[in-house]
Parts: C-alpha cells; sequence; structure tokens
C-alpha cells in the first residue's frame, strides 16, 4: 500500500482523518491560491484549488498517494474564504448572520506512479441565526475565526449554526464519505 499524505496544514482534517483511523504524513502545499484569479463558481473554484493543491505536493511525492482539499463557503454566488483580519471576519459574520449558505469542499486525491487523478466536491447547506453586534464583537475577539473559510467553524462553541444539511464532516473541512471512496480507489484504507 503506498503511503499517504495530506496536502493540508489544517488541524481539522488532521483530525477528521485520524479519527477514521488513517495513518497519513503532513506535507502542505505550497500552491499559492491567489494566483488562481477570478471568474470561477464557488464549486468549480474549491474543487480547483484541490487540484491544484493534489498537483503541487504529488509532483514532488509521486508514489505517494495525495489527499487535498479546499473548502469555500458561499453566500448566493459570493465566495467567502478565509478572513484577512478581524474587520474582514466581521464582515463575513455579518454577510451570513440569519442566512442560509453554502459549505463546498473541493477534494483530489493523486497518485502519480498510479497515474489517479481523482476530484469532485461536496456541498452541503448551513443555516445561520441572527447575530447581534455584541456576538460578533465577542466572536471576533476569541479569534477562533482565524483560518476558517466564512469566518466561522462549526465545531467551535456556539457556532451560530441552527440548522444543517448534507455531510457534517464536510462543514468541518473534510467530505469523510468521499474521502474515504476516493482513498478506496487508490488502495487507502483505514487501519482496522
Amino acid at each position: 500500500m503506498p503511503d499517504l499524505i495530506l496536502a493540508s496544514s489544517s488541524p481539522r482534517r488532521q483530525q477528521l482523518l485520524s479519527e477514521a483511523r488513517y495513518h497519513f504524513q503532513v506535507v502542505p502545499s505550497d500552491f499559492d491560491e491567489d494566483s488562481l484569479g477570478m471568474g470561477f463558481s464557488p464549486g468549480d473554484l474549491a474543487e480547483r484549488l484541490a487540484e491544484m493543491k493534489a498537483d503541487s505536493v504529488s509532483l514532488k511525492h509521486p508514489d505517494a498517494v495525495v489527499l487535498a482539499a479546499d473548502t469555500v463557503v458561499a453566500y448566493l454566488d459570493t465566495v467567502l474564504g478565509k478572513p484577512k483580519n478581524p474587520a474582514d471576519a466581521e464582515r463575513m459574520l455579518r454577510t451570513l448572520s440569519g442566512t442560509a449558505h453554502s459549505v463546498i469542499t473541493g477534494v483530489a486525491v493523486f497518485h502519480r506512479a498510479g497515474s489517479l487523478f481523482r476530484h469532485a466536491r461536496v456541498m452541503s447547506a448551513v443555516h445561520m441565526r441572527t447575530l447581534t453586534d455584541a456576538e460578533i464583537a465577542q466572536y471576533v475577539e476569541s479569534r477562533n475565526w482565524e483560518g476558517k473559510a466564512g469566518g466561522y467553524g462549526i465545531q467551535d462553541p456556539d457556532p451560530f449554526v441552527t440548522r444543517t444539511s448534507g455531510s457534517q464532516s464536510n462543514i468541518v473541512g473534510l467530505p469523510m464519505e468521499l474521502v474515504s471512496q476516493m482513498l478506496g480507489e487508490a488502495g487507502i484504507q483505514p487501519s482496522r
């Protein structure tokens, strides 16, 4: 069985893979996400970013199976990435307050030596209650928004979410149902 590499430094993705009993090493991608440019729908953007991350790591590790992912939050057709600073996090939370929005994760599994190049995406819906100014200020001050698409994490204390539909692990950042299937196609199984 080839080695599995997670092309992400996300602690949430690492935790999900570990909980599913996969053995892997972490090799974050050095792909510059800003180099992709505009003009993609939210779903196409998430999937394309995952592909580019998998590609950059698999070029250096062709014998390994490389798993890469990218999660975007979309409100209507607007992509909300990771906040750049507290003001950006506040803006995103105000945008999402009282709405239903989409969480889309693109997933790519590449194994160059085995000529395997798979990619797909998963979309989940999230309903957020209306937030007060004080709740937004408190959450921004907590810095829990750092590194999280849309400026919040469903796993955080009181993430303001009232209802979800679709893959719960997708909302955290890695749709494990799809990941398990794709890794199985690449010959990677969790430990028993």
